[in-house]
C-alpha cells in the first residue's frame, strides 16, 4: 500500500489548499484544508475549509464507475464550499476501501491525474493509512484498527515497512467486522427458529429493528438487497442484546473482539513495533462504528485488554471529530482562533446551541473557516498530503525535511 504520486517541478505555492479523502464501504468524507508551509508546523484547532460527504466508493462494493463518481462529487462539493477551484488543489491524498494492490492504485491515479493538473501532488492508499493518520497528525507511525461495515488493521514502520492483517470482506470471513457480527446474528436468529440453535433475544431485536413480524421473512429480507452496510447496521442490536445478558450475542460479540484483536497482534508481532522485550509503547488508533463506546458492551476496552496481554505497551488513540463553531476570517491569529474555540467548547458542554448566523452577528467578519478540536479520517488523509507534499517537494529541491 505504498503511495503514488505525480513528478512535479518541486515548486509548491504557500497558499491554497489541500485534499484528504476518506473513502469507505458505507460512505466517503472530502476535507478540504488550508495549504500550510514547510515552516509552519500542524496546530490545534485544525483549518477545515470545508467537508463532503456521500455514499460507498469501495469499487468492490458499487463498481468502479458508481466509486468514481462518488469520489468526484465529494471533491467538487468540497472545493465548492470552500470557494476554491482545482487550480487551488497542491495535493490530493485518497484513501479508500477496496485498495489492495499497486493495480488498484494506478488504476485510481490514472483518473485522478485526469481531474487536476500536473503541478498536483497525487497519493492513493488505503483507507486504513487515512485512520491512522487521523491518530497521528498525518504521520505514519503505529498501528491501526478499522471496524466499520468492514474490518482491517494496518501498521507501518517509521522506516515504511508495512504489514496488513484482515480486510478480506465478507466472503473471505471479514468476522469482525459490523458486517460479520450482524450475519452471525441472522444466522442465530435463523437457528433459534429451525430449532438448530438455543432461543436468543436477538430474535426480537432484529425483527423489531428491520420492521418483520417473523424470522421466515428473513431470508427475502437478506437477499432483497444484500449490501453490507445494510446488514452491519444491525450492530446495534446485537450490542443491546449482548447488554442485557444474551449468551449468544456475548459469544459473537467476544468472537469478534478475539478476531480484531488477533489482527492487531498479527501486524504488531509482523513489524516488531513492541520493541525487542514485546513492551515498548505503540499506538493503537481504534477506528469505525463497531469500536465507538456503548454503555456496557465496550467492544474498543476489550480489544485493547487482549491486545495487551500480549503486548502491554500497547495504548489507544480514539479520534473522534467536533465542530465547534464557525470562525470568521478576521480572527486572524492562533490565540484569538483558540480562546474562541474553547469558549464554544464550554458552551457546547453546557448544552449551549451556537449556530452561524450568531457568530456573523457577533463577529461580523466576511470569510470563514471551520474548525476542528479532533481529527477524523479524512483530516487524517489530509494532513498525511501535506506532510507528504512537504517531504517530496523538500527532496526535489535537495532540503533537509
Amino acid at each position: 500500500m505504498s503511495s503514488k504520486y505525480n513528478n512535479t517541478n518541486g515548486e509548491v505555492r504557500n497558499d491554497g489548499v489541500i485534499l484528504g479523502v476518506d473513502g469507505g464501504t458505507t460512505s466517503t468524507t472530502c476535507i478540504c484544508i488550508s495549504f500550510f508551509p514547510f515552516q509552519t508546523d500542524i496546530h490545534h484547532p485544525l483549518p477545515v475549509l470545508a467537508r463532503a460527504t456521500s455514499g460507498s466508493s469501495n469499487h468492490n462494493s458499487v463498481g468502479e464507475a458508481a466509486a468514481r463518481d462518488t469520489l468526484e462529487q465529494v471533491i467538487e462539493e468540497a472545493l465548492s464550499k470552500a470557494c476554491a477551484t482545482r487550480e487551488a488543489v497542491r495535493a490530493v491524498c485518497l484513501a479508500i476501501s477496496g485498495v489492495n494492490h499497486p493495480n488498484d492504485q494506478e488504476r485510481i491515479l490514472k483518473w485522478l491525474r485526469k481531474l487536476f493538473s500536473g503541478a498536483v501532488k497525487l497519493y492513493v492508499y488505503n483507507d486504513a493509512v487515512a485512520a491512522l493518520a487521523s491518530g497521528t497528525m498525518g504521520k505514519l507511525h503505529g498501528c491501526v484498527l478499522i471496524s466499520g461495515t468492514g474490518s482491517i488493521s494496518y501498521g507501518i514502520r517509521e522506516d515504511g515497512k508495512e504489514a496488513r492483517a484482515g480486510g478480506g470482506g465478507p466472503v473471505l470471513g471479514d468476522w469482525g467486522s459490523g458486517y460479520g457480527i450482524a450475519a452471525q446474528a441472522l444466522t442465530a436468529v435463523l437457528k433459534a427458529h429451525d430449532g438448530r440453535g438455543p432461543k436468543t433475544s436477538l430474535t426480537h431485536s432484529i425483527l423489531h429493528t428491520i420492521g418483520l413480524s417473523s424470522p421466515d421473512e428473513l431470508i427475502g429480507w437478506t437477499y432483497a438487497d444484500p449490501s453490507w452496510a445494510r446488514i452491519a447496521a444491525l450492530v446495534p442490536a446485537v450490542v443491546s442484546c449482548a447488554e442485557v445478558g444474551d449468551e449468544i450475542a456475548n459469544k459473537i460479540l467476544l468472537e469478534a473482539v478475539e478476531e480484531l484483536a488477533a489482527c492487531v497482534k498479527s501486524v504488531v508481532q509482523r513489524l516488531h513495533l513492541c520493541g525487542k522485550d514485546k513492551s515498548g509503547p505503540f499506538p493503537v488508533v481504534l477506528v469505525g462504528g463497531v469500536l465507538e463506546a456503548n454503555k456496557k458492551w465496550d467492544i474498543s476496552n476489550e480489544i485493547i485488554g487482549c491486545i495487551k496481554r500480549d503486548f502491554p505497551g500497547a495504548y489507544p488513540i480514539r479520534p473522534k471529530v467536533r465542530y465547534l463553531a464557525i470562525y470568521p476570517g478576521s480572527m486572524d491569529t492562533f490565540d484569538q482562533i483558540a480562546t474562541f474555540c474553547d469558549l464554544a467548547l464550554t458552551s457546547y458542554q453546557s448544552g449551549l446551541t451556537l449556530h452561524a448566523a450568531q457568530l456573523i452577528s457577533w463577529h461580523n467578519g466576511s470569510s470563514f473557516l471551520l474548525w476542528l478540536r479532533k481529527v477524523e479520517p479524512a483530516v487524517g488523509a489530509a494532513l498525511l498530503a501535506r506532510n507528504l507534499l512537504v517531504r517530496d517537494s523538500s527532496e526535489e529541491n535537495g532540503v533537509s525535511s
